[in-house]
Formats: C-alpha cells, sequence, structure tokens
C-alpha cells in the first residue's frame, strides 16, 4: 500500500529514542520528511544520520524540551525554518513518575499538566491554521493503554493522559472538515527504555524480582510477549497517510490484547 507520505513534513515530540523514534523512521521510510525534537543532540544528530543513510524521506533535529515556556514558540519557527511548513504532528511526551492517587501532589499534577496536555494543545492549536489553509493535516497523539484500562501505581498517567482522550475527540469533529484527522495511538507494553524503568520502579516497590515482574507482565498479555517498536510505528504511519482520510477521532491500542475492556 502507497501511504501517499512522500515530501509530508512532519514534527515528531519527543523522538530522540523509543516510540517517537519509532514513528518518525516509519514515516521516513514511506518518504516523508521529519523533524526530529529532544534534549539530546548527540542522540537527535545520530537518528538523523542513520535516516538519512536510508535515502528515502530526509530527517532534521531541534533540540526542545517540551517543559520550557517557550517550547511551543520554538517548535513554530523550527517548523517553518527547517520543514518550510506542516503536514504531520505528532503530539509525544515523555510519561511522570509513578505513584498512586495519594502521591498526586499539587506540584506534581501542575508540572506534569504542563508538559503532557498544555503544551500539546497549545502547539497542535499554533499548526492547525496552516493545516487548514492547505486542506490536509494529521494530528496523532501517542498516550497510553492506561486510558482504557487505569495502570496500577501509574495515576499521574492514567489522569493526565485520559484529558487528552477528550480534547482529541473534540478536536477530530471541529476539524474533519478541514481535510484534518486526529487520532491516538495507545501503546501497551513495547519494549523500551521507559518499559525497563517501570519494570525496576515495580519491582523495587513490590520487592520482588525483576525477572518475576517481567514474567507476570507477559501473562497478562495474549500475545504472549513485548511489543516491537516497529510494530507500533508502523500502525502510527498508517494513522498518518492519505489512506487513513477517513479515520478520525480514534484511539486505537497496539498492545498485543492486553487491554480487557470492549
Amino acid at each position: 500500500m502507497d501511504l501517499g507520505l512522500t515530501g509530508k513534513r512532519a514534527l515528531v515530540l519527543a523522538s530522540s529514542r523509543g516510540l517517537g523514534l519509532g514513528i518518525a523512521k516509519a514515516l521516513a521510510a514511506e518518504g516523508a520528511n521529519v523533524l526530529l525534537v529532544g534534549r539530546s543532540g548527540d542522540r537527535l544528530a545520530e537518528n538523523c544520520k542513520a535516516i538519512n543513510a536510508e535515502g528515502k524521506g530526509k530527517a532534521e533535529w531541534v533540540w526542545g524540551d517540551i517543559a520550557d515556556d517557550n517550547f511551543v514558540a520554538a517548535m513554530v519557527n523550527a517548523v517553518k525554518e527547517k520543514l518550510g511548513g506542516i503536514d504531520i504532528l505528532v503530539n509525544n511526551t515523555g510519561g511522570p513518575t509513578p505513584g498512586t492517587t495519594e502521591d498526586m501532589t499539587a506540584d506534581k499534577l501542575d508540572t506534569f499538566f504542563q508538559s503532557m496536555v498544555l503544551r500539546v494543545i497549545t502547539l497542535t492549536n499554533a499548526l492547525l491554521p496552516q493545516m487548514k489553509e492547505q486542506g490536509f493535516g494529521r494530528i496523532l497523539t501517542v498516550a497510553s493503554s492506561g486510558v482504557v484500562e487505569p495502570i496500577a501505581n501509574l495515576a499521574l498517567s492514567n489522569t493526565l493522559r485520559s484529558a487528552l482522550v477528550g480534547w482529541n475527540k473534540t478536536l477530530a469533529t471541529e476539524v474533519a472538515n478541514f481535510g484534518i484527522t486526529a487520532n491516538m495511538l495507545l501503546p501497551g507494553r513495547i519494549h523500551t527504555d521507559r518499559i525497563d524503568e517501570l519494570d525496576g520502579a515495580n519491582a523495587k516497590r513490590t520487592g520482588k524480582s525483576l525477572e518475576d515482574v517481567r514474567a507476570a507482565s507477559l501473562k497478562t498479555i495474549p500475545a504472549g510477549r513485548l511489543g516491537k517498536v516497529e510494530e507500533f510505528a508502523a500502525a502510527g504511519a498508517f494513522l498518518c497517510s492519505v489512506p487513513a482520510s477517513y479515520v478520525t477521532g480514534t484511539t486505537l491500542r497496539v498492545d498485543g490484547g492486553a487491554s480487557r475492556s470492549i
């Protein structure tokens, strides 16, 4: 299938590693020109070098910390200078610290709301006029399977990412007649550094060995294994594609069947 992404311009947040990098690679493999964003210049430069060596879509990078007050303005300028415009926005953010609802202090809520919700919404709003004018746009927001089945000891993530579900559905209905889609991609246990960190935190909290924690988690996944970044990224590339023009307002789970909800 031709995804129609050749020459499309994509901004991919938090793409120095993990899921964000996977999506950036998948888009570039389909011919899109991607702008990677993150806080590690060395890692971003290496990623761009590897993507550009493939000879399909081009990759550039820009340093950016979504927690900074000037993040949105910096990204708008970077899109203009490095891409010359925007067709695809991939909203991806790091996860908050693990913890229970009692651990959700006012300071923590405010800090992570700024980086996980506020910046996502304000950046999307800043780039929407360009998409409306050209009659094409793809907005893909990466969240977590915790928005459909809350994950134990991830109260902050369950709460804040769920706010984006309502926002995304509302946005999708408002921009559909401009040729713009807005979808959410929900990872289950995709093998990334983040999963390793969470497993380590779970082992420390419960007093179990890391091996036992991982074995127990695999038992909850019908597929019987962790997902691959490439599998997750392929779903993301499709949602950003031209053939997916009639898919909007959805939350797509990539979790090996782990979520028990219908």
